[in-house]
């Protein structure tokens, strides 16, 4: 079984992803952040589309679904809190799988960035598509969830196997690492932002990466680790992860 991954830049720091089923073909994208983009990419490729996988309902990620479907005939697939902007045609949530062809992801609940957040994880390839949780060197902003929901969110990823691709759907990755570099002094974080900083001066992508890097080296996966430095020593951990994500929302680097 064998998942086929095109990655292309949308909008201005997106990522658009077609995700095609090699055994039978079918595909889909993930998330539809720009509709021209993603079609033309459908185009280049020669593939048909069969399913769009949304992660959550904001509009750099299921803005586009309405003309992708009448385009392409695609079933649209997604939490409930699509429908705020777009119908579904089916409404997964946290332990449901959804099937492209052969393939079988688990979909995981991911709540914090938005309340229904869900991610999708197909095992057999160890390939996970996260949206805006988890980020390279970073983590979605807490914009309708807490942190307690967030922490959960980032332990169920971080729980997948270390060589597990991750996806996530922005180029975030240079200043997720300047604000990193101002709160972790670990040496492997400081040659990770050197790679970091070099590949983007070259315009390479940062991403996919992977759960084991960013449980050694993002500070929002290493929290607990952290919060003695932000003055928060013996609290609970997702109040470290609160501490973490609190410092990174005033950051100004």
């Amino acid at each position: 079984m064998t998942l086929a991954v095109r990655q292309f830049p949308c909008l201005s720091d997106n990522y658009g992803f077609l995700a095609r089923d090699e055994a039978s073909g079918a595909t889909a994208c993930v998330d539809t952040p720009d509709a021209d983009a993603i079609l033309a990419e459908l185009k280049a490729a020669g593939w048909r589309l069969d399913y769009i996988f949304n992660t959550h309902w904001h509009p750099d990620h299921a803005g586009g679904n309405a003309r992708i479907k009448a385009e392409t005939g695609c079933r649209i697939v997604g939490p409930a809190e699509v429908t705020r902007i777009a119908p579904l045609d089916r409404t997964v949530k946290g332990g449901d799988i959804v099937e492209l062809g052969r393939t079988r992801f688990q979909v995981i609940e991911t709540g914090g960035h938005t309340l229904g957040h869900i991610a999708y994880y197909d095992g057999a390839d160890r390939i996970a598509f996260v949206g805006d949780t988890l980020f390279a060197l970073g983590c979605g902003r807490l914009f309708e969830g807490d942190a307690a929901q967030m922490w959960a969110s980032l332990g169920r990823l971080a729980a997948l196997p270390d060589d597990t691709a991750v996806y996530c759907a922005h180029e975030y990755t240079a200043s997720n690492a300047r604000f990193a570099l101002s709160v972790d002094a670990d040496p492997a974080l400081q040659a990770r932002a050197d790679q970091v900083f070099a590949a983007r001066e070259r315009g390479e992508a940062t991403v996919p990466t992977s759960i084991g890097l960013e449980k050694a080296t993002n500070p929002f996966l290493r929290a607990p680790l952290l919060a003695a430095g932000l003055g928060k020593a013996g609290v609970a951990d997702h109040e470290a992860f609160g501490a973490v994500r609190a410092a990174k929302d005033a950051f100004r680097g």
